[in-house]
């Protein structure tokens, strides 16, 4: 590990009050994420990973790469995160994935979770891409998670854009399986020259793409995405059900931006806070809120279900026209949306899974890096607009 990757190692050690050493940050999260799926599935015959569509198909591709099955359960619309009270193991169940949906961190749903994976043998694997340093954990402080993910990829907590780390319990149960996600994890190689330049110039990719005209902007994005110039938060293989490229560790210029942000993160995450403070305070009781989110919680953004009467995509749509930053994470399912759904095991209005669909059908969120004030004029513009598309549909 580099002098940088000993640095953010340590940094999120600090802030977790874990061991430094089981932190291994690689070039994204994913790609930890496909090591420890892959050391997974070497282990034995039971090939299923319980997880959620109400995810980004980044998420899920690092499963059907390893060579396992995703298995979709139902999430709760209190945690946007898989129920517990609906979750179904048997004995093919390799691991369980509890996503922190928009960083709302749910405890109890968590620690449930865990306990259900731990009775049919499953690993626990914890994905914290929105809540980077933040983990579930125990009554007694320890985290619950076997194996978890965190991100400093673009539009996550930190503006760093790339970068991610993968923590691995030392108190797991399966010791041969620990040792072998550790291997992998420290055999990563550092990245191509012309990956690591496309890290490095991605912003000013981004300014130039940006200021094109958008048929241009599209064309050139396409032709340097396919030849590896431009490295995007979500490459068209990644909407296939593969990766972009092999797996990688963090580069040096990667992990000295992770190291560096790391230290903003408390001052980001009290700002967030107070962001999320004034949704909750304007929105708790006028449109269904998340019960999980709790006015202290720094979440990535801040999310809310439109009335079932209401088009969520009319919303947003509206409220981009007004220059707020609205968001349609996760509609579609397996966000951005899937190529061919059925290639991750997944059917879209089956009716499988009707409480996840219908979230995924009111889901809107709203931009949580705002000044409270600034918060509490977009939620006021929210409700607004709800009305607004109620009105036009009568």
């Amino acid at each position: 590990m580099t002098h940088q990757s000993g640095d953010v190692a340590r940094h999120l050690a600090d802030v977790t009050g874990t061991r430094a050493q089981d932190w291994f940050p690689v070039f994204k999260a994913r790609y930890g994420m496909l090591e420890a799926f892959a050391a997974l599935a070497a282990t034995g015959t039971e090939r299923a990973v319980v997880t959620q569509f109400l995810t980004c198909a980044t998420a899920v591709d690092p499963i059907l790469v390893a060579g396992m099955t995703p298995t979709y359960a139902e999430v709760s619309p209190a945690t946007l995160s898989l129920d517990p009270d609906a979750l179904e193991l048997g004995s093919d169940t390799a691991a369980v994935v509890i996503q922190h949906t928009f960083g709302i961190v749910d405890q109890s749903a968590a620690r449930r979770l865990a306990e259900s994976a731990r009775s049919v043998g499953a690993l626990v694997c914890e994905d914290s891409a929105h809540c980077v340093g933040r983990m579930a954990i125990w009554p007694d402080g320890t985290p619950l998670a076997d194996v978890s993910f965190h991100s400093f990829g673009a539009e996550k907590m930190l503006p760093t854009k790339f970068g991610g780390a993968v923590w691995v319990s030392p108190a797991m149960a399966d010791r041969e399986l620990r040792a072998a996600i550790v291997d992998r994890l420290l055999a990563l190689k550092n990245p191509s020259p012309r990956l690591a330049l496309a890290a490095r110039t991605y912003r000013y990719q981004l300014a130039v793409l940006n200021r094109l005209p958008r048929g241009l902007s599209r064309r050139l994005r396409a032709l340097l995405t396919a030849t590896s110039v431009l490295a995007p938060p979500v490459a068209p293989a990644e909407r296939e059900g593969r990766l972009a490229h092999a797996p990688v560790a963090a580069s040096d210029w990667v992990a000295h931006g992770m190291a560096s942000a790391m230290l903003t993160l408390p001052r980001v995450e009290s700002g967030r806070a107070r962001a999320v403070a004034a949704y909750v305070e304007e929105l708790g009781d006028r449109v269904e809120v998340p019960a999980g989110i709790t006015a202290g919680q720094p979440l990535v953004r801040f999310p809310f279900l439109a009335p079932p009467d209401v088009d969520a995509d009319a919303v947003v749509a509206r409220l981009r026209e007004q220059g707020v930053v609205a968001g349609d994470w996760y509609r579609p399912g397996l966000y951005p949306g899937a190529v061919d759904p059925e290639v991750y095991g997944y059917r879209p209005g089956d009716n499988a899974q009707p409480v996840t669909e219908d979230v995924i059908a009111r889901l809107v969120n709203l931009p949580t890096n705002v000044e409270p004030e600034r918060a509490r004029q977009i939620a006021r513009q929210a409700l607004a607009v709800i009305d607004s598309c109620r009105v036009g549909r009568a």
